[in-house]
């Protein structure tokens, strides 16, 4: 039965509600959306028995102020953002029950970037093309096709269940400095032997201006061959454009689908959910790797993931 189950005090920087995104529709640019860190989302629904892919609330950096309405249980995964319930601070990668009435508060930034929170039953809010995710240049999916506001009341079917934690050996370590791996091209004939050289040598820097649909680096220009621009094509979450300014861009969850600046590697799937959780200033450097290695990383990953969510059933 849909329960109102938390109403929103103070909505944070920038609250969404998050699933593992909709595919199927980039040929019409719909943007896939969904968790910046899909690790996380994941773990917090395997601790409170909910289907991996289940909707949760993506909390980065400054965290809302949420009144339960209802008991539930909860898990916090991601980031550290110092969570309290009335003003305890309570443990994170770990479920726990939250009261009638109890506030869930969040404090300082510790590490990471990015809190997840996962509540058991999910939340109610409508499908839009098959996923529950804000979709926040579209302005559909989630609540409205917006972040939370002040006011808002979030609708679920909660329930409780005894308290699970995650061994510490799958429990993220988030480093600055960062190192991701990569696959080189597709469009290594716009760049120079130098400009090649220096992505996989040099060290970038994460700016502030980055944001759901891409990272902006900043660090020694990466150098063209000729022009910057190619005619445009389909890009993959982890694609690095490099526009004329010779200054890489990640593109994240809910990058254009298509796009005409050349692209000098993409970010593996693998190491999405760490560089998600970098902090604006953290530095990164590239990794070569094999499509091959790539491949077996994702896979290993996903089999982790399901072994740990029958163990959990």
């Amino acid at each position: 039965m849909r329960t109102p189950i938390f109403k929103v005090m103070k909505a944070g920087l920038q609250t969404t509600i998050q699933d593992l995104g909709r595919y199927g529709f980039r040929e019409f640019g719909v943007s896939p959306s969904g968790a910046m860190d899909p690790y996380s989302l994941q773990m917090g629904n395997l601790l409170v028995g909910n289907d991996l892919g289940e909707a949760g609330l993506e909390v980065p950096l400054i965290g809302p102020v949420l009144m339960a309405l209802h008991d539930v249980s909860i898990a916090i995964c991601g980031g550290n953002l110092s969570p309290k319930i009335n003003e305890q601070e309570i443990p994170h990668w770990k479920s726990i029950v939250i009261k009638k009435g109890q506030i869930l508060s969040f404090g300082e930034l510790k590490e990471g970037t990015r809190a997840y929170i996962s509540i058991a039953g999910g939340i109610d809010v409508p499908f839009v093309l098959n996923s529950k995710s804000t979709y926040l240049t579209g302005k559909f999916g989630g609540l409205k096709g917006r972040a939370l506001k002040d006011g808002d009341i979030l609708f679920g079917n909660p329930y409780t269940r005894r308290n699970r934690f995650l061994h510490t050996k799958f429990i993220p370590k988030y480093t600055n400095p960062l190192t991701v791996r990569v696959i080189v091209g597709s469009h290594n004939g716009k760049f120079t032997s130098v400009g090649l050289e220096t992505f996989l040598t040099e060290e970038y820097t994460i700016s502030p201006q980055s944001n759901r649909m891409g990272y902006q680096l900043t660090g020694p220009k990466l150098e063209h061959s000729s022009t910057a621009d190619i005619i445009s094509d389909a890009i993959p979450l982890g694609g690095i454009q490099v526009p004329a300014s010779g200054q890489p861009i990640i593109l994240m969850a809910e990058h254009q689908t298509t796009g005409g600046y050349s692209r000098i590697g993409t970010v593996i799937s693998a190491d999405i959910p760490r560089l998600a959780q970098a902090q604006p200033g953290t530095k990164v450097r590239f990794k070569e790797i094999a499509l091959q290695t790539a491949q077996d990383l994702l896979i290993d990953s996903k089999r982790r993931l399901n072994y740990l969510y029958r163990l959990s059933r």
